[in-house]
């Protein structure tokens, strides 16, 4: 548990333009202190009273001004630096404080950044239109993504949309015999709808590696070719689920579906039985089965009456009239055709069937009424659905439906994923209607959920024990059962980690400050999720003039700054999905990213890695290999075309383009395909510093943080 602390020495504040205001120190205020520290930034921090226990012992010495006051008070603000604050992070648990606080911070410092804790949907859209460089997050809506992936299963990392488009990473493991063992490269995998975000070797020792800025993408190379037992985490667009590599049956055709359905037909066994089984229904619905019998008696008495009086009328009677006269006295109208049946051949036989006719249309009216009752009374006093029934085996058991509860239940649902949810008390009936749930005592309810046979346990209540204890019980009945325990401090988390290694624990706060930290600097996170013990945000920019972004290639982007382009929309254009390397980003374009914290402080300081390949061409074998290969040359080195083409004129010689190492690599690829001979040059350790290259139609200004 955290250890008490006394309250830090109170230090002047900074004279700086770039500080960065936490109002509240809690788990989540506290995880943000610690996030934008690691930006290298002045931070700020208000509490109402001293915090009386710290997460990381280090945390309180990270704090550059610490006040203690109401964060609402224009005063206690004026002294922590409001104004000269880039943006305040109001995360108390209490929402109203943190709306009084965010208009008090508006008003003492109107281009503050203003990053708001809120559930309030509707209230957070309304500020967002009337308070310009506002941004307000739920934790759990943050935190929720995590723990239902988690639950899941290893396979599915990542679930988002984006404009319409679903995204989803998945990790697989390949088999020995899968068409892509020992057949494909890595970077053959990528296509206009997937991108390779990891590699692993089975063998790492072979392996190549290769340097990235971040210690998650790009740092396997892309011409290593895939054997069995590697694996590899992609991400997908608008593919069905695991649909790359299940082994799920192809969805039918229609006709194939219609000559399926025409040969069960003609399976008389088959029909007989499903037939049986239509009848032998339960004891509630006996009186379908009367209505059954008494529809057929019926129709059976309506042709038995019609044939009758057919034999037995005078020659001007028609066999249509025969029918109207059967019909009529079968619904009570006896009285109408009984002066007829004198005409008929044995009328006294004629009448008594008639009689016959008249007794069983009213037993048939009667059921028919008793059947409309049921009806009228079921719609009336069945006010919701029945919930389906508990999944036997292979389901997700998510304990305690509170919001983060409800929304793994509901995300799990929409991935098709089997569930079942567990409550001390039966929630409203339109909460979750198709879902299937358990109330009562909890401990009670695991075994009706069937846990011997589920594939995760979500423990996500408010009690990180009870978590705890839910998981540790799970674990026991079901060792094969994933167990995901919600947390809420950060050393604790750590502590159950490690000493019960087969559940995974996550704590929210520390998800979610992530995500706030990075809002703080201006970028939207969009969502997040965990990757080898890592938290990747889906962070979208909008790029302005003097961005850290603007002006370069998107293969600088992702090789530079260790991020991963998704989405990448010109100004009054569509969008594209996982763009093109080779596109120049502008003033006004939109890009989407997935990045860690490591890879947002990256572009916000502007530190991008050193380009330090080269590629040597030694002669082109065709005539127009000459322009062909220019023309990669500019497209992916961002080289002017003029002089790529002057300097394929010269060859042999080596390209005054320093690149990263996935770019040279690529280019190689595409001048061999170009019928130009080149190769790969590595970074020398001594000599004089390569030139820089005019650069085509660029007007990339210096690296300045991004506003």
């Amino acid at each position: 548990m955290a250890t008490a602390a006394p309250q830090p020495e109170k230090r002047a504040v900074p004279p700086s333009n770039d500080g960065f205001l936490v109002c509240g120190l809690g788990s989540l205020g506290q995880n943000c202190v610690a996030n934008l520290k690691s930006f290298g930034v002045p931070v700020h921090a208000i509490n109402n009273t001293p915090p009386d226990q710290w997460e990381m012992p280090e945390l309180r010495d990270l704090i550059d001004h610490l006040e203690i006051g109401d964060c609402r008070s224009a005063e206690v603000l004026e002294q922590a630096g409001i104004r000269q604050c880039r943006a305040v992070l109001l995360v108390t648990q209490d929402e109203r404080v943190n709306l009084e606080a965010a208009l008090t911070a508006r008003v003492l410092n109107p281009r503050v950044r203003l990053v708001m804790r809120s559930d309030k949907q509707n209230l957070n859209e309304l500020m967002g239109q009337q308070l310009q460089n506002f941004v307000a997050f739920e934790p759990t809506q943050l935190a929720a993504p995590a723990f239902a992936l988690g639950a899941f299963g290893e396979e599915l990392i990542g679930y988002f949309s984006l404009d319409g488009h679903r995204f989803q990473v998945v990790k697989q493991r390949l088999e020995p015999g899968q068409p892509w063992c020992d057949r494909r490269q890595i970077y053959e995998l990528d296509n206009s709808r997937r991108r390779v975000l990891c590699h692993t070797a089975a063998h790492p020792d072979a392996a190549a590696v290769a340097e990235s800025p971040s210690t998650l993408f790009y740092t396997w190379l892309p011409d290593t070719l895939l054997r069995a037992g590697d694996e590899v985490v992609m991400i997908d667009c608008n593919a069905e689920l695991r649909a790359l590599y299940s082994d799920l049956p192809v969805r039918q055709g229609f006709w194939q579906g219609t000559g399926r359905a025409i040969a069960r037909l003609r399976n008389w066994p088959s029909l007989r039985q499903s037939l049986l089984g239509l009848w032998q229904t339960g004891a509630e619905q006996q009186l379908r089965r009367v209505a059954i019998i008494c529809g057929v008696t019926v129709i059976a008495l309506c042709l038995a009456g019609t044939l009758l009086l057919d034999s037995n009328a005078a020659e001007d009677i028609s066999t249509f009239q025969a029918f109207l006269y059967t019909f009529i006295t079968l619904f009570g109208g006896y009285g109408d055709v009984f002066e007829a049946l004198e005409n008929f051949n044995h009328p006294r036989l004629v009448q008594a069937f008639g009689v016959l006719l008249t007794v069983a249309g009213a037993a048939f009216v009667g059921v028919l009424y008793a059947l409309l009752t049921e009806k009228l009374l079921t719609l009336r006093f069945e006010f919701r659905e029945r919930r389906p029934p508990i999944p036997e085996k292979d389901h997700v058991v998510v304990i305690w439906l509170g919001r983060i509860g409800r929304q793994v239940l509901a995300m799990l649902q929409d991935l098709e994923q089997p569930v079942v949810g567990i409550a001390p008390q039966a929630p409203d009936a339109d909460v979750l209607p198709k879902i299937p749930l358990l109330t009562g005592n909890v401990t009670a309810a695991l075994a009706k959920a069937n846990l011997a046979t589920a594939k995760s346990v979500v423990a996500v209540s408010e009690d990180e024990i009870q978590n705890l204890e839910m998981g540790l019980l799970a674990h026991r009945l079901n060792p094969h059962c994933r167990a995901i325990i919600r947390t809420y401090d950060q050393q604790f988390t750590d502590r159950v980690a490690q000493i019960f290694p087969f559940a995974q624990v996550l704590c929210s706060s520390a998800l979610s400050a992530e995500a706030f930290a990075g809002a703080a600097f201006g970028e939207h996170v969009i969502g997040l999720f965990r990757l080898y013990d890592q938290t990747v945000l889906v962070t979208q920019y909008e790029l302005e003039t003097g961005d850290t972004l603007t002006g370069r290639l998107l293969s600088e982007v992702a090789y530079g700054y260790g991020v991963v382009p998704l989405w990448h929309q010109h100004q009054h254009q569509p969008g594209k999905i996982m763009p093109s390397e080779d596109a120049r980003l502008q003033p006004g374009d939109r890009l989407v990213v997935l990045a860690t914290i490591g890879g947002l402080r990256r572009i916000e300081q502007g530190h991008l890695a050193p380009q330090d390949w080269h590629i040597h061409l030694e002669k082109t074998f065709t005539a127009n290999a000459l322009f062909d290969g220019a023309a990669e040359i500019a497209r992916v080195a961002g080289y002017h075309l003029g002089a790529a083409r002057e300097f394929m004129a010269q060859l042999p010689g080596t390209l005054p383009v320093p690149l990263y190492r996935h770019q040279v690599l690529r280019l190689v690829r595409l001048l061999t395909r170009a019928q130009v001979k080149a190769q790969v040059m590595a970074p020398q350790v001594t000599g004089s510093p390569v030139t820089d290259p005019p650069i085509a139609d660029s007007t990339e200004s210096q690296s300045s943080p991004l506003g």
